[in-house]
């Protein structure tokens, strides 16, 4: 009879601790458009794969009336599950506890699934919603959130590490996120600023709206912040399920491959490219008549546009793609783009994902914004990420390749492993323009019909250099291949680098032009 009692003691505490914030709290938080923290994970996750950890955990502070509060598992929910059967750690903050606040026994909590999910190699996914440090335990609270960065930090190219913004994120609590693989955010729900809207308005006179100030467009199109971009919670569940797919479990794992489907036939590769070498085109067009099922996840869609990202597959193996795009400032390389694809390329050469390099671009954006932005700092990222990953890299050239951004798209002087050029492509240190007016610059001021002179020198610069085969004849190009066989050959080459392995000179690690 005893142990039924404890039995039914048991099942009362559960069901009060899962019920959070109370009735009238979680009315609140659905009111606001926005899921309970417990049916977030249950969302996330396969059926019935939760198991919860910390349950009963409680704070011990007492100033402040602290002590007759009970804050249900003190405000974070931890525990572990399974996406697709692939194991993963999570912790979500529950806001209709004292809002998600964070002190030191809410930090332990999720330090202590972190630890869990270093050690047992799995991915961790944190949801964060959270209005910021728990003022009332001082800095107990911000040596919490300190214990949360370390770990990030240590965790970092180890685990893949994603957060999800599903309301409030700020102060302190930003910088978990910034440290982290992957950020997800949804339209009006996810908030995050280090400093809010009212202290703006005391310091600097200024109004101005949260959403303006730190929403979900914002970190997604003019911070480069978010990773993903959703309209509802759902999407972005069903985000981070198609994401894991294409992600291994930990830089120790390789993604396991699926069967290889071929690219749909309404993505004819050789009807992509103009053949006038100023019309612009979709960059991922190309991606999606190469890769498996013409299925192309983007990474960071809306940020630094003239850079695409993303996972694709081939062979029904998760690869890179690292690609300029021409529709899009004609695919420069510039401040943002740079650290983009420089950011990119090193997860995947952390987490063992060959990369592939499409590249079409006329070199890095000139002008006096960009020199004072620091693009040479900037853009020296993208150089130092291409040199350091040791991973399998492919790159074709589709069109353009001029000047240092030639040199930093995944180029043979970078090591990369395979470089194969469309007959389309133009590899020379600047347009053909431009190096005409230079090079023939006397001839052409002083010939009768100066306009007539210039064009006749550009078409005969383009012939002469502006083409795949000078770089061929010295062999920084493996070869040049037509464009419908650029799949077949991209398939060959990464069958060929499977077992890469390269040596590095010993060091404790570089430093990055951070």
């Amino acid at each position: 009879m005893a142990i039924k009692n404890k039995i039914q003691e048991l099942r009362k505490k559960r069901e009060e601790i899962q019920m959070g914030g109370g009735e009238k709290a979680i009315e609140k938080q659905v009111s606001m458009g926005k899921m309970t923290a417990r049916d977030r994970i249950r969302t996330l996750l396969d059926e019935d794969s939760f198991q919860e950890y910390d349950m009963f955990v409680e704070h011990d502070v007492r100033d402040f009336d602290m002590g007759k509060k009970v804050l249900a598992g003190d405000g974070v929910i931890i525990g572990t599950g399974t996406i697709f059967g692939k194991p993963v750690c999570i912790f979500a903050q529950d806001f209709t506890v004292a809002g998600g606040s964070l002190g030191a026994m809410h930090s332990r909590k999720i330090v202590k699934i972190m630890e869990h999910a270093l050690k047992m190699k799995m991915p961790l996914i944190g949801i964060n919603d959270s209005g910021g440090a728990r003022i009332q335990e001082g800095v107990n609270s911000l040596a919490g959130y300190g214990e949360i960065f370390f770990r990030n930090t240590i965790s970092s190219g180890v685990i893949p590490q994603i957060s999800v913004i599903l309301g409030p994120c700020a102060g302190g609590a930003v910088y978990s996120p910034a440290l982290t693989d992957f950020v997800f955010v949804v339209e009006n729900i996810s908030k995050m600023f280090i400093t809010g809207p009212e202290v703006i308005k005391t310091v600097l006179g200024e109004e101005i709206s949260m959403e303006d100030l730190g929403g979900a467009k914002v970190h997604s199109e003019i911070t480069g912040n978010a990773h993903f971009y959703a309209r509802s919670e759902k999407e972005c569940f069903e985000q981070i399920k198609k994401l894991m797919t294409f992600i291994p479990r930990s830089n120790e794992h390789k993604v396991p491959a699926i069967e290889p489907k071929p690219p749909k036939t309404s993505y004819a590769i050789e009807d992509i490219v103009p053949d006038d070498p100023k019309l612009p085109y979709d960059v991922r067009d190309v991606i999606k008549s190469i890769v498996d099922d013409s299925d192309f996840f983007e990474i960071q869609e809306y940020w630094a546009a003239n850079m695409v990202i993303g996972f694709g597959r081939m062979g029904g193996k998760t690869c890179g793609f690292v690609c300029n795009q021409p529709l899009v400032l004609a695919g420069v390389l510039d401040v943002d783009s740079s650290d983009k694809a420089a950011r990119f390329i090193r997860y995947c050469d952390a987490f063992n994902i060959p990369i592939v390099t499409l590249v079409d671009l006329p070199g890095y954006l000139p002008g006096i914004d960009q020199e004072h932005a620091g693009v040479i700092r900037h853009g020296a990222k993208v150089l130092y990420a291409y040199s350091e990953a040791t991973v399998p890299k492919l790159t074709v050239i589709l069109r353009k390749a001029y000047g240092g951004g030639y040199i930093a798209m995944g180029s043979r002087h970078l090591r990369a492993d395979f470089v194969f050029a469309w007959p389309t492509a133009e590899i020379a240190v600047m347009g053909p323009e431009g190096a005409a007016n230079i090079i023939f610059r006397k001839e052409i001021m002083e010939a009768a019909n100066p306009e007539e002179m210039r064009q006749q020198k550009v078409k005969e610069y383009k012939e002469k250099f502006a083409n795949p085969y000078v770089a061929a004849s010295r062999g920084y190009i493996d070869t040049v291949i037509e464009p419908s066989e650029t799949r077949k050959i991209l398939l060959h080459a990464l069958e060929v680098a499977t077992e890469k392995s390269v040596s590095l000179p010993y060091k404790k690690h570089g430093i990055p032009p951070f």
